[in-house]
């Protein structure tokens, strides 16, 4: 990077994405080429990292040394505050979802071409054990016509078709492996419920991307994620993060028959226009803070979410 500036390459701003190691990083190089960085927590950076000491204190002095802070989620922001950080350049702007390739298509035709044809569960995401996949697995007895897809790789696969296995429910979970997000869309289109039993969210983009398809998610209730299941059209929250709360999610699901339009409209609310405008506001108030002479055009006010930096 210093060969590139002594080219003539400049940047304004330092953006950097999860607090640790990422953003500690990103300040010392702030400070090395006199620029201003700005940090965004995204998840288990502040609700899992942050508790052990030795990240815990440097991710306090990268807070510090930040220009701005932003959180995908209030309960982020919260944890943030509560750990004592400056409450004032912290900036809630929530993840969005791309609404022109998570869409719905035809529910029929995906299923057929997916070759579904019973009431079915869809994972999406790393195969990790904080991801909570074994809990639906575990679930599957209980939920005796579901099937289930899992989409996505990692450590935890042979551990979770071990579980299958010993669940007697071998024969009604398919691994779909990874997959590009075209071919995701026909999968959420084509599942009749998207499952996260995460221990630990920040902002699952996997829950906007079924809702944009039009398939309503049963989601564990923690950290973010309450504020992204909101209204029945979303889905429901798991009473407990567990196989028993699991069966009682798809149970209060199969109780409701709200209209995939229904869903896809709750969805279109995230869109991304919001969150890019509170972006671009944070990085031209970084930059007009550091180099004043860099800033012509006047900051827009309608650009603030309300929380953080505004001045």
């Amino acid at each position: 990077m210093g060969k590139l500036l002594d080219e003539g390459f400049d940047f304004d701003v330092i953006d950097a994405h999860y607090f640790y190691p990422d953003g500690v990083a990103a300040v010392l190089l702030g400070k090395y080429f006199n620029k201003p960085v700005i940090i965004s927590a995204l998840g288990t950076d502040i609700n899992l990292i942050m508790r052990r000491r030795i990240p815990r204190a440097m991710i306090h002095w990268a807070g510090k040394h930040a220009a701005a802070m932003i959180t995908v989620c209030d309960a982020l922001r919260n944890e943030m505050l509560r750990s004592g950080m400056d409450h004032s350049r912290i900036t809630t702007l929530r993840n969005g979802v791309d609404l022109d390739l998570f869409k719905p298509v035809d529910r029929a035709a995906a299923r057929d071409a997916l070759g579904l044809r019973h009431f079915t569960l869809l994972l999406v995401g790393h195969l990790d054990p904080r991801k909570g996949h074994a809990h639906v697995i575990s679930a599957l007895p209980g939920i005796p016509d579901a099937r289930l897809v899992i989409v996505g790789s990692g450590p935890d696969h042979k551990r979770l078709v071990s579980l299958a296995r010993a669940k007697g429910v071998a024969d009604r979970v398919v691994f779909a492996g990874a997959m590009t997000q075209e071919r995701l869309r026909d999968y959420y289109s084509a599942a009749d419920a998207l499952v996260l039993a995460s221990s630990r969210e920040g902002w699952a983009n996997v829950l906007l991307e079924a809702m944009a398809c039009g398939t309503r998610v049963i989601a564990s209730n923690v950290w973010g994620t309450p504020e992204v299941v909101r209204e029945p059209a979303a889905g429901v929250l798991m009473t407990s993060n567990s196989a028993q709360g699991v069966i009682d999610g798809v149970r209060e699901l199969r109780s409701r028959s709200p209209e995939p339009r229904s869903t896809r409209a709750y969805a279109e609310q995230f869109s991304w226009e919001a969150t890019t405008r509170g972006q671009l506001r944070l990085f031209r108030l970084a930059t007009r803070a550091a180099h004043p002479e860099k800033i012509s055009q006047p900051v827009p006010a309608h650009a603030s979410d309300g929380h953080g930096l505004d001045h």
